[in-house]
């Protein structure tokens, strides 16, 4: 890297400092000026008046990007195995230097390669359905060799990486903290095994930065920004996940969702985004096939014809309900009793009961020992 190289990706990792954080606005002032490092060097009197700033922010940014140490923050990195990228790195993802406000800088710890990926998002308080599902969706994609992307929250998140890492996959987290401080901290070995299996752990914020709530819906567009499609499995209106998804619609990248029972609270995200025109999200197919077609070139797919029992061939005229109750069961591999049931979907005894009555005519269960399977 020549001096003149250096010195922008220095000034880039201390703009990065700055406790704003809004990388557009920031990457705007850095086109002003030619460069990060041309910006840094003005005064905040010039900096509020060509930059279009309040002077009370022109002086923080002055003041906070001077205290910072860019070049210590670069060896403390590099003592943990950390990559640090910016949009001049070669190894900065072109997906990601897409988006409209790009991370300034990029701390990668890992391996982030070409392979095409899909973001799988959803609430902390999962369902055991959505759990169950999300699980799935990223046991499929994993085999079928594609990343699985999320954000390594409690609930959704850490089903879709874990099972990805069980299931030999690659997987992505992307961080609401610096690389420094794995958050929540019962996930700090999922961080390692994602690192160990071929994965990586990416953030945006300074290596020691902690947890605070503003930053993880900015992380969001991280998860959105390196996924071809972003699946929401559940998620109610003000969940994180639909951020994610919205951020997905304006990088102009795909969204499906899982579509959930009508009276959870978790599945209004999710079947709102399918009453909006969203792609149903049965199974790692109907994902892959929203990828780009050069995209899709080199990962396994199931024969055509062939689907996943959730997404086996059922009567057309089977009601909501009874398709929710199937796909619960057939996704079990002991399958559920009628009490099962009832809790997983989180419906009345008596829904469950017309639910489970309606398969059972259509001749679609078998009962063994008071619990059902899927016949087909």
């Amino acid at each position: 890297m020549g001096k003149a190289a250096g010195e922008e990706k220095l000034a880039r990792i201390r703009l990065n400092f700055f406790a704003c954080r809004r990388s557009d606005w920031l990457l705007r002032l850095v086109e002003l000026y030619g460069g990060a490092a041309e910006l840094l060097r003005r005064s905040a009197r010039e900096i509020a008046s060509e930059g279009g700033v309040m002077p009370e922010t022109a002086e923080r940014l002055r003041a906070q990007t001077a205290a910072a140490d860019p070049e210590k923050e670069l060896r403390a990195a590099e003592k943990a195995g950390i990559s640090v990228f910016t949009v001049l790195d070669e190894g900065y993802p072109e997906l990601l230097k897409a988006v409209y406000d790009p991370p300034l800088t990029l701390y990668v710890k890992g391996v982030l390669d070409l392979r095409p990926a899909a973001a799988i998002v959803g609430t902390r308080k999962a369902t055991p359905y959505g759990l169950r599902t999300a699980a799935r969706l990223a046991r499929e994609l994993a085999q079928a060799g594609a990343a699985v992307v999320s954000g390594l929250a409690r609930g959704i998140d850490t089903a879709a990486h874990r099972a990805s890492v069980e299931a030999g996959g690659v997987t992505w987290a992307a961080l609401g903290t610096g690389l420094g401080v794995v958050y929540p901290r019962e996930n700090a070995r999922l961080a390692e095994r994602i690192v160990e299996r071929g994965g990586a752990l990416v953030s945006e914020f300074p290596l020691a930065q902690e947890a605070m709530p503003a930053n993880f819906p900015r992380r969001n567009r991280i998860i959105s920004g390196l996924s071809l499609a972003t699946v929401v499995v559940e998620g109610g209106f003000e969940s994180g996940a639909l951020i994610t998804a919205r951020f997905a619609l304006e990088q102009g990248r795909e969204v499906l969702a899982v579509a959930g029972p009508v009276d959870s609270p978790v599945s209004r995200g999710p079947n709102f985004y399918l009453k909006s025109g969203a792609y149903l999200a049965e199974d790692a197919d109907d994902i892959i096939a929203c990828f780009p077609p050069e995209r899709q070139f080199g990962l396994k797919r199931r024969p055509a014809g062939v689907r996943s029992a959730s997404a086996a061939a059922l009567p057309n005229d089977l009601s909501p309900d009874a398709l929710l109750a199937y796909r619960s069961i057939a996704a079990s591999e002991d399958g559920l009793s009628a009490d099962e049931v009832t809790e997983q979907l989180a419906w009345p005894a008596q829904r469950a009961a017309a639910a489970l009555f309606e398969l059972e005519s259509f001749s679609l269960l078998s009962s063994r020992n008071g619990r059902y399977c899927g016949s087909i």
